[in-house]
């Protein structure tokens, strides 16, 4: 580590400490030069993969999207943005731990879309009519009879009668 005073690389570490929810190291620094004290901080640099959109394009994963797309499908729904953020932060961490450069916009809808199930029926429905982009509502009506989309839930289905 450079001296931020006189540019020495001979320097030697007085104090480390945790920082940040122990994702940071600080530590406490005298140059072995002119005894100048300085602190630094160490951070793990994570690596999001980029989202392959369904056109082909790639784009850069964004916790600020996710959020956007969950505050839509969740309008109105009784669910705090605490639990929202979450819910983006549960599936970021998923994205990480897999590993990839890559991740389609599919295996991260079905991300989040397994989150939502767990949380709230309705925000569950909205958010998959979005992402399954239905263009009919019988194909929305069968994916739900079908049980491909069902919520996990102990009550009785109602009769979905176009």
């Amino acid at each position: 580590m450079r001296c931020p005073k006189c540019g020495n690389l001979e320097n030697r570490v007085l104090d480390t400490r945790l920082h940040k929810d122990n994702e940071a190291i600080r530590r406490r620094r005298e140059c072995g030069s002119c005894q100048f004290r300085f602190t630094t901080e160490e951070n793990l640099l994570r690596s999001f993969p980029n989202v392959l959109k369904k056109s082909g394009r790639k784009e850069a994963y964004s916790k600020l999207k996710l959020l956007t797309g969950l505050q839509a499908a969740c309008q109105k729904r009784p669910i705090s943005a605490d639990k929202m953020e979450a819910i983006v932060e549960k599936v970021s961490s998923e994205i990480l731990e897999m590993n990839t450069k890559e991740i389609t916009s599919d295996e991260l809808g079905l991300l989040i879309m397994n989150e939502l199930r767990t949380v709230d029926d309705v925000a569950f429905v909205r958010f998959a009519s979005v992402y399954r982009n239905f263009d009919h509502i019988r194909e929305f009506i069968d994916s739900l009879e079908n049980e491909k989309l069902e919520p996990n839930s102990t009550a009785e289905k109602p009769e979905l009668n176009p």
